[in-house]
C-alpha cells in the first residue's frame, strides 16, 4: 500500500503522523511511504532521516494526496485538504466530527473513508489512540493554567502551590478519566489543592486510592459543579463521551460566579467543550477574557510539545497503520473490532452512530 503523510497545516501544529522508525516498520512489510517535504521538521525529524528510513519525499501536499492509498495525519483535515481527498482513499487521523458540521460535510463530499483515532475502542472500553494525547493534554493543562494565573498574563497573580503561610490555589477538574487524572497528578505535584468531579463513583474510589496529596473527590451533579466552580482558581474541563459532542456541564451563570482573573482550560474543546462560554482558540491566540475569567480553548494542545507527542502517537497508531496497510480496507476491519469502531465515514456516508446523532440531516 502507498501510505502518504502530508505536513500538518493547522495553526502551530508541529506534530507529524509518523516517526522515521514507523517508516522503517512500514517499509519492512513492503509498503511505500510518501512524505511531504519538511513534514517532520516541527518534531525535529529531517527529510534525510525519513529518506534513510526508506520514505520518498514529495514536494507538495497535493502530490502526497494524489499518490497515496491511505493518508495518515495528526489533526483533522483543513478545508483545503478536504478538497484533495478522493473516493476510495483512506483517511486515518484525529477527526472529532461531532463538533464540526463543516468538517463532516467536507469529508463526506470527498467520498473517502475516514477512520478516527479517537473512536477506536478496545473491548474494555478504553481508547488506545486517544490515551497518549489525553495524557499529554492533561499534564499540559495545569502547566498552561499556572502560566495564565500569573498577573502579567492577565490572571489573579496566584501561585498554584502557595508558600508557607499562604494557601495553595484551588484547581477543580471536571472528569476523572485519563486526562483528568494526569491533570490532577501535575496539580498535586505543584502543591495545589485539587477537587476532582466525576459521575462514576467507582472511578472516584480508584482515584482516592492512587493519588497522593491534598485533594478531594466529588460526585457530579449540578449543585456540586456549581459550588466547586465558584471557588476555582483554575478550572480544567476533561470530560469525554467517545466520539460525541462534549456535554455542557458549566453554564454561563456558573462562570459569572468565578473570581476575577481565574482561568478555564477546557481540554474537551476538540469535542465542543464542556463550558458554555468556551470557544476554540489557537496557539497563536490562545486565550480570551469573558466575565473576568481567562478562557483557554486551544484545540491541539499537544502540538506545543511535538517531539514527545509524535513519538507517543506513533507508538499507539503504528500497529493499526500496519494492519490497515497489510490487509487493506475492508478486510482489516473484518479482523479488528477496535478498527470498526474507528470508522466515522465510509465512502462519503456517515456510519458512526454518535456522528449521525449529531448531524441527523447529513446521515
Amino acid at each position: 500500500m502507498k501510505v502518504g503523510i502530508p505536513k500538518e497545516i493547522k495553526d502551530n501544529e508541529y506534530r507529524v503522523a509518523i516517526t522515521p522508525s514507523g517508516v522503517q516498520a512500514l517499509k519492512a512489510q513492503g509498503h511505500q511511504v510518501l512524505i511531504e517535504h519538511n513534514a517532520g521538521v516541527g518534531s525535529t525529524f529531517t527529510d534525510e532521516e525519513y529518506l534513510e528510513a526508506g520514505a520518498e519525499i514529495l514536494a507538495t501536499a497535493k502530490e502526497v494526496f494524489d499518490s497515496a492509498d491511505m493518508i495518515l495525519k495528526v489533526k483533522e483535515p483543513q478545508a483545503e485538504e478536504c478538497k484533495m481527498l478522493r473516493e476510495n482513499q483512506l483517511l486515518f487521523t484525529y477527526l472529532h466530527l461531532a463538533a464540526s458540521r463543516e468538517l463532516t460535510a467536507g469529508i463526506m463530499q470527498s467520498g473517502c473513508t475516514a477512520i478516527a483515532y479517537e473512536t477506536i475502542q478496545l473491548p474494555n472500553g478504553s481508547l488506545p489512540l486517544l490515551t497518549p494525547m489525553s495524557e499529554i493534554a492533561g499534564r499540559m493543562s495545569v502547566q498552561v493554567g499556572a502560566q495564565y494565573l500569573e498577573k502579567r498574563n492577565g490572571g489573579r497573580g496566584v501561585l498554584l502551590g502557595g508558600v508557607s503561610g499562604v494557601p495553595s490555589a484551588n484547581v477543580v477538574i471536571l472528569g476523572g478519566g485519563v486526562t483528568g487524572t494526569q491533570a490532577a497528578k501535575v496539580a498535586l505535584g505543584m502543591g495545589a489543592f485539587v477537587t476532582i468531579i466525576d459521575r462514576n463513583i467507582d472511578r472516584l474510589r480508584y482515584l482516592d486510592d492512587v493519588l497522593q496529596g491534598r485533594f478531594e473527590t466529588v460526585a457530579s451533579d449540578i449543585g456540586s459543579i456549581s459550588r466547586s466552580v465558584s471557588f476555582a482558581d483554575l478550572l480544567v474541563g476533561a470530560v469525554l463521551i467517545p466520539g460525541a459532542k462534549a456535554p455542557t456541564l458549566v453554564n454561563e451563570d456558573m462562570v459569572k460566579t468565578m473570581k476575577e482573573g481565574s482561568v478555564i482550560v477546557d481540554i474537551s474543546i476538540d469535542q465542543g467543550g464542556c463550558v458554555e462560554t468556551i470557544h476554540p482558540t489557537s496557539h497563536s491566540n490562545p486565550v480570551y477574557e469573558k466575565h473576568g475569567v481567562l478562557h483557554y480553548g486551544v484545540t491541539n494542545m499537544p502540538g506545543a510539545v511535538p517531539r514527545t507527542s509524535t513519538h507517543a502517537l506513533t507508538n499507539a497508531t503504528l500497529p493499526y497503520v500496519l494492519h490497515l496497510a497489510a490487509q487493506g480496507y475492508p478486510q482489516a476491519l473484518e479482523q479488528s473490532q477496535p478498527l470498526r469502531h474507528g470508522v466515522n465515514i465510509e465512502h462519503g456516508r456517515i456510519v458512526h452512530p454518535v456522528v449521525a446523532e449529531a448531524f441527523p440531516d447529513l446521515a
